[in-house]
């Protein structure tokens, strides 16, 4: 996978990676070691996982987890709780919540606004779970010019099969590349 950020000739920042259900796991820690071995700090945005469980898959696949932040919209929803003692990790109620999401990745964003910076998002075929695909885009829409604005670099993540043509188009628009 080549997504070195803004390199070059290239001014790219923001893709959107479709990857197989069954390797969705594994790309995701397949794109967390090259971004970080590139040296950025990854804030993860999850919606398919709970953060202790992509952590371990990345202690497994022996990156550095002190160059990741998770913002977990699932742990929360799945316990009725936070567990104690998680860092570097911002929980939210639910996936649906994209007010909470959004204000946890400006927060993140603010606080980090001196380091260079990378949001994985994992996952927008997740999300049509909780919410229409309009909101999902506008959500997403919302994200990306954040990003830009900000010129911080994103990558979304998401199912080969899962997005409807239309959610794909969109989406397509508001990315600098689709990587299959």
């Amino acid at each position: 996978m080549d997504m070195t950020f803004g390199s070059g000739e290239s001014d790219e920042r923001i893709f959107l990676i479709l990857a197989a259900a069954e390797r969705l796991k594994q790309k995701n820690a397949d794109i967390i070691r090259e971004v970080t071995g590139q040296g950025y700090m990854v804030i993860v945005i999850t919606t398919n996982q709970p953060s202790a469980i992509l952590r371990r898959t990345y202690m497994q696949n022996g990156i550095d987890l002190t160059k990741i932040y998770c913002i977990d919209a699932i742990t929360k929803y799945a316990l009725g709780s936070v567990p104690e003692g998680v860092e570097q990790t911002t929980f939210i109620s639910n996936p649906a919540n994209l007010t909470d999401m959004g204000i946890a990745v400006t927060e993140v964003l603010h606080a980090r606004r001196d380091e260079k910076t990378c949001i994985l998002f994992d996952s927008i075929s997740t999300m049509l779970i909780y919410l229409p695909s309009v909101n999902i885009s506008k959500f997403i829409h919302f994200v990306t010019n954040k990003l830009r604005l900000l010129d911080v670099s994103g990558i979304f993540l998401a199912v080969e099969e899962g997005l409807d043509p239309m959610m794909l188009s969109q989406l397509t628009t508001f990315v600098d590349r689709v990587i299959r």
